[in-house]
């Protein structure tokens, strides 16, 4: 479900929302709104807090704590905007509306509070009966136009994250590579501006994509797709590239997984979820540039056709690869894409994926981790993160940790037996395939589920689809 969100210039008592609510800051009087209302000595500035009055019978209002003035900014905004979302779940409504906190800029403050509730309310109601949510939210401000298009941005970029974590959520024999190809020929129905081409496996083996059709040949039944959409929305100057990662069930292959926690393994196309509906908020929001978007789509499952351990394959730009572990799988597939996404017309290219483990023992869940070969692309990723608050950290790239990606019979090994810097050793790896054009890439294994922060909870997160947008954004801009 789409939430909409505008701004309305009315007094905060004549609000005919479900449910208004208001920011308090630590050590400071209660608002005016909620003074004098029934228990009303239990509202708190701390930050988090929620306490939902009655000043009439008719007439709800949620007083959120926002910490400490000094301290608030766009994330403790999105952390209201999310708090505020939660009580509107607990009083049953569907409409909120929010007294602008007189502190920081308005518009990107609005911005954050839409963002937070929009991002809190995902409810992956797909086999369930679904329940009342969020389908409206009024910041209650004077109206202008900086506001308003700060408001439709952060509308537009969350209900599309919301978008990514439903295909997320989607099981695997649901959610196949078709499935995907039939999601992105949907954009492109809808929105004039985008292409849509869908190669099958025999134009995928065809067309010389070795890692993806070696990785996809244990998966006999689920076929793999290359999915490109382009979008043209200038019709020149640079085009930007986007890679997602979209293997839609990882078993590991003949490597194979431990069985504990393999069903959040439907989740592997995390990046190519966050890379699809970013396109479609791009079109939405009519963004002025061109892109390129590449989703090499597959299982990777174990089979008597399955790639094994040992087997040597050939990628898209004729670089050979011995396949010491069918888990390194990512990484082979995203090769490919890369060279496919370069040749197609990019000039500076952004992967995103859940590729390592070992990004999550590094990083944990809060920030992804980013490995360029370009300065002032690597700084624009940052930017970008910063401003919607999925975070990056940029991890560093050296000749000896390409040295670890050197092959004794190939000009490459998928995975190296010393065990090395694995998150780096994977980025040193696509390196390879950029055709040298700007790159950069996202790891996002530690980010895309399971962080608990309070707009994403502990389901999948979308991660990287506003951080996109964002980047589309700033490159028209």
């Amino acid at each position: 479900m789409s939430v909409d969100a505008e701004t309305v210039e009315i007094d905060p008592a004549e609000c005919s929302a479900d449910l208004v609510a208001v920011g308090m800051f630590e050590d400071e009087a209660i608002p005016t709104l909620a003074t004098g209302a029934p228990g009303s000595r239990d509202a708190s500035g701390k930050k988090g807090s929620a306490v939902v009055l009655y000043p009439s019978e008719d007439r709800r209002v949620v007083v959120v704590g926002l910490g400490r003035r000094e301290d608030f900014g766009v994330e403790e905004a999105r952390v209201a905007g999310a708090t505020s979302q939660e009580a509107l779940v607990g009083v049953n409504g569907g409409s909120l509306a929010f007294v602008l906190p007189d502190e920081g800029p308005a518009p990107r403050v609005a911005a954050a509070l839409v963002e937070g509730a929009i991002l809190s309310s995902f409810d992956f109601d797909h086999f369930r009966e679904g329940e009342g949510r969020l389908e409206k939210i009024e910041i209650l401000a004077p109206v202008d136009d900086e506001t308003d298009s700060a408001i439709r941005f952060s509308r537009v970029c969350s209900n599309a994250a919301n978008r990514a974590r439903h295909l997320q959520s989607l099981p695997a024999n649901f959610a196949t590579p078709e499935f995907l190809a039939d999601r992105a020929r949907e954009i492109a129905g809808a929105h004039p501006a985008v292409e849509v081409e869908v190669l099958d496996r025999e134009q995928i083996i065809a067309a010389g994509m070795g890692g993806l059709a070696a990785v996809s040949s244990g998966g006999r039944e689920v076929e793999p797709r290359l999915i490109t959409l382009k979008y043209t929305g200038r019709g020149s100057g640079e085009v930007l590239g986007l890679i997602g990662k979209s293997v839609t069930f990882d078993t590991g292959g003949i490597s194979i997984k431990p069985s504990a926690d393999m069903h959040e393994m439907k989740m592997d196309m995390s990046g190519g979820a966050a890379v699809l509906e970013a396109v479609a908020a791009i079109a939405e929001l009519e963004l002025e540039l061109d892109l390129i978007a590449v989703l090499p789509a597959t299982e990777n499952v174990p089979s008597g056709t399955a790639l094994k351990p040992g087997d040597v394959i050939t990628q898209l730009n004729g670089k050979t690869v011995e396949v010491t572990n069918t888990d390194a799988e990512g990484r082979l597939i995203l090769a490919d894409a890369l060279v496919h996404c370069a040749r197609q017309g990019a000039d500076r290219l952004v992967d995103i994926a859940t590729l390592t483990g070992a990004v999550l023992v590094g990083l944990g869940s809060t920030y992804a981790a980013l490995i360029s070969d370009d300065d002032d692309l690597a700084a624009e990723v940052t930017a970008a993160a910063e401003e919607t608050g999925e975070l990056v950290w940029r991890l560093p790239l050296h000749e000896e940790y390409f040295e670890l990606t050197k092959g004794e019979i190939t000009d490459l090994v998928n995975a190296s037996p010393q065990r090395k810097a694995g998150t780096i050793y994977a980025g040193s790896f696509l390196e390879q395939f950029t055709e040298g054009r700007p790159w950069a890439h996202l790891d996002i294994a530690g980010t895309a589920w399971g962080t608990g922060r309070a707009y994403w909870g502990k389901g999948p997160t979308g991660f990287g689809t506003r951080l996109l947008v964002e980047l589309a954004r700033r490159q028209a801009s």
